[in-house]
């Protein structure tokens, strides 16, 4: 088994729209995919960088895996993408972008997933209680190439960005998850 990945990135909010700090999950000591996270316009943003040859998978990876599995046992199923927002309620459903097939069926192995940036998001809100602490994401799930695979667990700050800041990221092209 891979082990996991822990990242606590904990440096200034970076200028580039108020994302903050970059959450990086790393093989061989080169990062092979990177979160940020932000509140901004309503929503809690998470973008995913995934260098070369890397990819990740949906949140609903392993709903849309047993639908096409129908009952009959998989050989395997990657792990779907968690977030688990803390300081922050999310008030609707998750979007994300419409997925690329990694299925395999001859092999009962049935997979959807990004490549090189994705953007996962949420209509949220900041509780007044929580409005001095920092908000920010905890990310689960896998990230892998033709030949590895790496569990991902970090954690991503999530700064609230004021209207001169940055306005929320746009919605279009993502679908909600299933």
């Amino acid at each position: 088994m891979t082990p996991t990945i822990l990242l606590l990135m904990t440096t200034t909010v970076a200028a580039d729209g108020g994302w903050g700090p970059p959450a990086v999950v790393s093989h061989d000591d080169q990062p092979s995919v990177t979160y940020r996270a932000r509140v901004a316009g309503g929503y809690l943003a998470v973008e995913v960088k995934l260098e070369p040859g890397w990819h990740t998978f949906t949140m609903d990876n392993d709903k849309r895996a047993a639908a096409k599995l129908g009952g009959k046992k998989a050989l395997s199923v990657d792990k779907p993408t968690q977030l688990q927002p803390e300081g922050v309620e999310i008030t609707g459903a998750w979007l994300q972008p419409q997925p690329k097939d990694f299925s395999q069926p001859d092999l009962r192995i049935f997979s959807w997933g990004f490549e090189g940036q994705a953007l996962l998001m949420a209509p949220a809100k900041i509780p007044a209680a929580a409005a001095a602490a920092a908000a920010r994401v905890r990310i689960k799930g896998q990230a892998c190439t033709q030949t590895v695979c790496k569990n991902v667990d970090v954690v991503a700050e999530a700064p609230a960005v004021t209207a001169a800041e940055g306005s929320a990221p746009s919605t279009a092209g993502l679908v909600a998850v299933q």
